[in-house]
């Protein structure tokens, strides 16, 4: 069995939902790095495999998905039914529960740095950069959106 699904045009069309979508992912991911190196002015490996930042790579995966099932089974399918209920609650959780998490890690780290400038403790930090904002999982969404629609009539639609 042939493993390598971007070279296998004769690949099932799920196979090849799948492969965009994760396509998708990595491209956000990559490019939240590289805004991270331009606004930073420094690398950190942590960025490519952490949550959080501009853009929502989840956003523009889960994005991905559901438009890719509805370009390729319809916008009135069960299958874009799910995915797109799947992206939503994805988008909120990564906007909403998730950011909530990341600002009480703030006000517990603020918490920990108190203490231990008066007293003897030593705590780990908490991760802050959980979340995402609105706008962040909106661009994330656009990104998503956008690269399904070009690989769609590069690589399904066409072959």
């Amino acid at each position: 069995m042939n493993c390598s699904l971007a070279s296998d045009l004769s690949a099932p069309v799920g196979h090849k939902i799948l492969f965009i979508t994760l396509v998708v992912w990595a491209i956000t991911q990559t490019i939240k790095v590289a805004l991270g190196v331009i606004v930073e002015r420094r690398f950190d490996f942590r960025w490519f495999i952490g949550t959080g930042g501009m853009p929502s790579s989840h956003a523009a995966g889960v994005t991905a998905l559901a438009v890719l099932c509805g370009l390729n089974v319809g916008f009135n399918s069960v299958a874009f039914a799910l995915a797109s209920v799947f992206a939503l609650v994805t988008m909120f959780d990564a906007q909403g529960v998730r950011r909530a998490t990341g600002h009480q890690a703030e006000v517990l780290n603020k918490i920990v740095d108190d203490i231990y400038r008066h007293g003897n403790i030593e705590v780990n930090r908490l991760k802050e950069l959980i979340g995402h904002t609105p706008f962040q999982v909106f661009v994330g969404s656009l990104i998503g959106f956008l690269l399904a629609v070009i690989f769609y009539n590069a690589w399904i639609k066409s072959g």
